[in-house]
């Protein structure tokens, strides 16, 4: 992303693979009697409660986004009614079955318990898009990332154009809270296991503001020693805050009890993606400017490159001999899977003339990183074997690492 931002105010969508409930409301039930003790009873009383919701009439409004779509609507009977968004009218009530089409979109089935009044607002998804909008929330200027509460209730929107976060409601969509963080807007959110503690980055300051979650409130602010903090970490006993420098190219860890930095740890360029393991004696680091994946042994601080991108031939994956970074096997984008070296002697890199030419090759598990303009790895030495032994065919997508 660098440095440079533009001071837009911008719509966030809520993308999420859960069926849209009614404005939020969560869905009425049946009519319910004594319970049924046979399918055949269960059978029936479902039939009785479908014609007691039948006799009434309620009120279905539908809005769909973008505006018009083919809107079909069946009823329990099996009665179907064709018909155009949007779409305002009064049916028999009890379970409908809405189905929407419209050219370029994917169809949307909806499915809809019509006991009371009910107003629907629907989002079509492009045609062959995998997940489904289920909502829209307009926020302040630049908004950076979305992050959801561990409960699932709230979404928190950092606002690199504005002056800190924004907090929904995940269920009704509108604004709860927002919380300033001095003149300056934030980066990243990530919260504690509990939900309880929200920690937020801002670039400006080198900072991370940590906030009360229940009050809304900052508890008190973080300094990094590092330049333009942005994405953040947390241990998995939640006792250190990892937080990655863009600009001065080092990650902070810092001691969450004292709030002080315990050092810094210098990594490839442009720090942007942060994983430490389970076991908490190891950091992933991916750097933006030249694609490559670090790994940091946090007890020792030693620092190792496990794969990066650089070159001109595209996007290559790599399977290894155990204990060797020489690949045996490479692949471009676009083509089959060939053995390398084709010809040459071994930790060769790979042909410079490419199959599918595109920006640069990966080469994965070696112990030295390429350097960008090269082909391959800058030196191709053994390395020392780990637990895991490389496949001995290629992985159906990605790469591998130690």
């Amino acid at each position: 992303m660098g440095q440079t931002r533009r001071m837009l105010p911008v719509a966030v969508l809520l993308t999420v693979l859960v069926t849209a409930c009614d404005a939020g409301r969560p869905p009425s039930r049946l009519p319910t009697a004594a319970a049924p003790t046979s399918t055949a009873d269960r059978t029936a009383a479902t039939a009785q409660a479908e014609q007691r919701l039948a006799r009434e009439v309620h009120r279905l409004q539908v809005v769909i986004h973008p505006r018009e779509a083919t809107l079909r609507i069946q009823t329990a009977a099996g009665t179907v009614r064709a018909t155009r968004t949007p779409f305002t009218g009064r049916l028999p009530g009890g379970h409908l079955v809405l189905t929407l089409t419209r050219p370029g979109s994917n169809t949307l089935t909806q499915p809809v318990l019509l006991d009371r009044d009910r107003s629907l607002e629907l989002w079509m998804d492009p045609k062959g898009l995998l997940h489904h909008q289920v909502g829209e929330l307009t926020t302040g200027p630049n908004p950076k990332q979305v992050a959801f509460s561990p409960d699932g209730k709230e979404l928190w929107v950092s606002l690199l154009g504005g002056h800190g976060v924004q907090v929904f409601d995940t269920r009704t969509r509108k604004l709860l809270d927002q919380i300033r963080l001095g003149e300056h807007g934030a980066v990243e959110v990530i919260f504690t296991a509990d939900g309880r503690t929200v920690f937020a980055s801002q670039m400006e300051t080198a900072s991370v503001f940590v906030i009360d979650r229940r009050t809304r409130k900052v508890r008190r602010r973080l300094l990094t020693k590092g330049s333009w903090s942005k994405v953040m970490a947390l241990s998995p006993n939640e006792r250190t805050l990892y937080v990655a420098n863009w600009v001065s190219n080092d990650v902070s860890e810092i001691d969450l009890a004292s709030g002080k930095v315990r050092r810094l740890l210098p990594t490839v360029r442009t720090p942007r993606g942060l994983y430490p393991t389970a076991d908490g004696r190891t950091l992933f680091v991916a750097g933006y400017g030249d694609g490559e994946i670090q790994r940091i042994d946090l007890r020792t601080g030693r620092r190792r490159c496990c794969c990066a991108l650089a070159g001109p031939c595209g996007i290559w994956s790599a399977t290894h001999r155990e204990g060797d970074c020489t690949p045996t096997t490479w692949r471009s984008a676009g083509s089959s899977w060939s053995t390398w070296p084709a010809s040459g002697s071994a930790g060769s890199p790979p042909p410079t003339k490419c199959p599918t030419p595109s920006t640069s090759p990966l080469m994965a598990g070696c112990s030295t990183c390429p350097t960008e303009g090269r082909t391959g790895p800058a030196t191709a030495r053994r390395v020392r074997s780990g637990a895991r032994s490389w496949p001995s065919t290629p992985p159906a997508a990605g790469f591998w690492t130690r």
